[in-house]
């Protein structure tokens, strides 16, 4: 990838030469994207951090539970929320069940914010509730931990409209400075894969709110030629969702959660950014199964969307932005949470 990125263009046309890599990376790794989203990856099981404590508040898409982490110090005024993957579970984030990375934080004298649910939600407002062919959507999954089957099954997605950009951006927002006394603003935000696209949404479109952002593994780069059936296949596969339902295909909503599209925002803002993807090669942690030939094609995917964006970034003269490739490392958690401890010190030093 990086001598696709690096090869020159004799005839100095540098949006061709853009727009002619991000299709080569893009239709090189669609193909094993397909495979990966289809199939199962590895179960987790719960890790309850008894630090944290539930936080519900009421929403348009009904109560929503948010773990909180307090400050070490007891500070309100430094802040951040931590935003999942697309298998976003019901009962617990990701960061809290697979990883000690709210704890760690916590210790920084940072008070964490762990959003729970929002499972395929690309933490944005959906322009209508998830169903397929007309077919009124279901009240959830039936559990199967296949969306594919439980689209046949069970029904797909919610009976509700997604509403989670406004959800944190408002409800939550607020509630926690009512409520706990947090500071509203210069908040960080980061998250992993959907949540790393999301997480610069948030920041992009809520500058007051969110003066830093961080992006793990995330997908930057969504308007690139295949990536819409590359997430539809992956929507159907976390929950049975549908992207159509979410934004309607290459029009302005969906085109307003493209951080490749929307870079100039986070220029202007001067947000301070933490981007990083690995290079799909596995640790030596990542063992020999399916679970992580996914994880290196999903891996490989984010580093072609990362590497688009960082382009992008910098003909738009942007200064404000660590990056991160690191050598080893799929699309897993024990990557994401290395990435988490690198990015702590440029969190820290942008909040609050």
């Amino acid at each position: 990838m990086r001598s696709i990125r690096s090869r020159s263009n004799s005839s100095g046309d540098s949006e061709g030469w853009l727009r002619r890599t991000v299709l080569a990376l893009s239709m090189a790794l669609i193909a094993p994207l397909v495979i990966a989203v289809t199939g199962g990856g590895a179960t987790a099981s719960a890790a309850f951090d008894p630090a944290a404590f539930d936080f519900w508040v009421d929403s348009a898409m009904g109560p929503i539970k948010t773990r909180v982490l307090r400050a070490a110090d007891g500070n309100t005024d430094r802040v951040v929320y931590a935003l999942d993957g697309m298998r976003a579970r019901e009962d617990l984030n990701g960061w809290e069940i697979e990883t000690n990375v709210a704890e760690a934080m916590a210790a920084a004298n940072i008070n964490v914010v762990v959003p729970v649910g929002g499972q395929s939600s690309f933490y944005t407002d959906w322009n209508a509730p998830s169903s397929f062919f007309g077919i009124p959507p279901g009240t959830g999954s039936a559990n199967t931990g296949s969306g594919a089957t439980d689209v046949l099954s069970g029904g797909p997605g919610k009976s509700y409209r997604y509403t989670w950009e406004s959800f944190l951006t408002n409800d939550l927002r607020w509630a926690l400075r009512d409520r706990l006394g947090f500071n509203p603003n210069r908040n960080g935000v980061f998250g992993l894969s959907m949540g790393g696209s999301g997480a610069l949404t948030l920041a992009a479109y809520h500058p007051d709110q969110f003066s830093f952002a961080g992006s793990f593994s995330g997908y930057l780069n969504i308007s690139a030629p295949g990536m819409r059936e590359a997430i539809r296949l992956a929507m159907i596969d976390a929950g049975g969702y549908n992207v159509d339902s979410m934004a309607p295909p290459w029009g302005p909503q969906w085109l307003r959660m493209d951080p490749f599209v929307f870079a100039p925002r986070l220029v202007a803002n001067n947000t301070h950014l933490y981007i990083s993807a690995a290079s799909g090669r596995p640790t030596a942690m990542d063992g020999p199964n399916m679970g992580t030939v996914n994880g290196m094609a999903l891996e490989a995917l984010a580093l072609a969307n990362t590497r688009a964006f960082q382009v992008r970034m910098a003909t738009l003269g942007a200064t404000n932005i660590d990056y991160s490739f690191p050598e080893y490392g799929i699309h897993a958690w024990n990557n994401w949470q290395d990435e988490a401890y690198r990015m702590l010190p440029s969190l820290s030093a942008n909040i609050g």
